[in-house]
């Protein structure tokens, strides 16, 4: 691959911006709705993709897939509705900041993690692909099995203040990530006889009723959504501040490197998605963190690593798709379905017979997110100030706008109600200090990791061994083991010091 032939690409990419601009625009829109998903955009709009130049459809569907995910962050942001799964982890720190008075210079944060996110991955992609294309075969069962209970770690650490709740709540998602048919022999556990959750408990319904109708009945009782100590900062929302969120963004310049390579890896494996590697890299980002007691208060590490993770999957998801012909996600596979359309034959021969789609398909996404962060970015200021809406105006939208949404996802009555069910229990969570967003990991990462680990342990028919029979899987054990024990370390350390400095003072 010459540097002429990606010139030309780039060239070539670059005058498709009157198809990019508006894909941009459509999945800022998509993503900031909570349950419209880039995927079924993607499929009302097959027809449309089906009938133009292949290099148009795909600038178009790949420019619509980045901003999707980049989107997702702004409801988790100003009202702690992520737009997506991807977007969960980053309610964590992201609305703390806008209790504060920071929605801008969080909204900054999480627009530029996740351009340079993606970007930086995408230009990875570009000059390592042959050799990414085979991390998805290296990355098996085992292996797997391991990398989520990384993510389910993170329970334990949002249960750090109040070890039994977050446990309780932690388990009470996984127990709800269970229901439907298991993976082996199709046997439905759980589903009180409803054939709508024989394929589980569906995403959408759970994530809205949780976060945004749960949090719209906690609005209503108070005046508005940023604390009064805050709201004159808010209200001053200027360019000033825009520049402060870059600041932070450059101050923190490594956390988005290293999280992007995150999302990068675990986007590389078939159905891992966007919210396994938000939860990793933000429990990893906490985990290797000099100030991790000051994760969940309201801080720009804790808003940049989920959302550089969650947008360096996307050109993860693309790279099994163009190298082996196999879709690393629902989106991949309707592209895969548009490139097929078009006489295009997906594995390791389309970079020989076909190379500028092969390539060109990674040069579209960089340009798109160079398009995107001149987008978005002065946005920020004027989408900072919907906070300042009182809230007996903001909260009947919320509830009218998320309920529409679990209904389009399967188009099921059924998730309505249910969406009003989980409404309920994220309410009770609120009241009694449970989290939800440990339920929230439960449901999202349990049933993922009981498929690998049965398909582990049925390859080895039973012996729980296997577990520790690859290198890799061995190194990433004891990486596991660490993020363990190195905040227990921590904590005895602090327990230590503070007592010293207290017999200190009494002498």
């Amino acid at each position: 691959m010459s540097s002429a032939f990606l010139l030309d690409q780039f060239a070539t990419q670059f005058g498709l911006w009157w198809v990019i601009w508006p894909a941009i625009l459509l999945g800022i829109v998509v993503g900031i709705l909570p349950g419209f998903s880039p995927q079924n955009t993607l499929i009302m709009l097959l027809p449309l993709t089906l009938a133009v130049k292949v290099e148009v459809a795909m600038a178009f569907m790949i420019a619509l897939y980045c901003a999707n995910h980049l989107a997702g962050g702004i409801p988790a942001i100003l009202v702690k509705i992520p737009g997506s799964g991807g977007a969960a982890a980053t309610t964590l720190d992201g609305y703390p900041m806008t209790r504060k008075g920071q929605a801008q210079q969080a909204l900054v944060l999480c627009f530029t993690a996740s351009v340079f996110g993606g970007l930086i991955t995408t230009l990875a992609t570009l000059a390592l692909l042959p050799w990414l294309s085979q991390l998805g075969l290296v990355l098996r069962s085992v292996e797997m099995v391991v990398v989520m209970l990384f993510g389910l770690t993170l329970i334990a650490v949002i249960a750090a203040k109040d070890m039994l709740k977050g446990l309780i709540a932690g388990f009470f998602g996984l127990l709800i990530g269970v229901i439907g048919t298991d993976h082996i022999y199709n046997t439905p556990r759980a589903t009180l006889g409803f054939l709508e959750l024989y394929d589980g408990v569906p995403l959408v319904p759970a994530l809205i009723g949780l976060f945004a109708i749960s949090e719209a009945l906690v609005m209503v009782e108070e005046k508005t959504i940023v604390a009064e100590q805050g709201r004159a900062r808010a209200a001053q929302a200027r360019w000033a501040g825009t520049v402060e969120g870059l600041r932070m963004s450059l101050q923190h310049w490594w956390q988005i490197v290293w999280t992007a390579f995150v999302g990068l890896a675990i986007g590389i494996i078939p159905g891992a998605g966007a919210s396994v590697a938000a939860f990793v890299a933000y429990q990893q980002s906490r985990l290797w963190s000099k100030h991790p007691e000051l994760y969940g208060t309201g801080i720009p590490e804790g808003v940049i690593a989920p959302e550089s993770a969650n947008n360096g999957v996307t050109s993860g998801t693309l790279v099994p798709m163009m190298a082996l012909g196999v879709p690393g996600g629902s989106t991949a596979a309707v592209m895969m379905i548009v490139l097929q359309y078009h006489g295009m034959v997906m594995g390791p021969r389309l970079f020989a017979t076909n190379p500028g789609i092969a390539y060109g398909v990674f040069v579209s996404m960089a340009v798109a997110y160079v398009f995107m962060i001149l987008t978005i970015l002065p946005l920020a200021r004027y989408m900072s100030r919907i906070v300042l809406i009182p809230t007996t105006y903001l909260a009947p939208v919320i509830v009218l706008v998320t309920i529409v949404a679990a209904f389009g996802e399967r188009q099921y009555l059924f998730d309505m109600a249910l969406a009003l069910v989980f409404g309920v229990i994220g309410y009770v969570a609120h009241k009694t200090n449970y989290h939800v967003t440990a339920i929230l990991i439960g449901i999202i990462l349990g049933p993922v990791f009981e498929q690998y680990l049965v398909r582990a342990l049925r390859l080895s028919e039973g012996d729980v061994t296997i577990l520790f029979s690859s290198p890799l899987g061995n190194v990433l054990w004891a990486l596991l083991a660490l993020s363990l024990v190195l905040p227990a370390w921590r904590g005895y350390r602090q327990r230590k010091a503070l007592a010293a400095a207290q017999f200190g003072d009494e002498q």
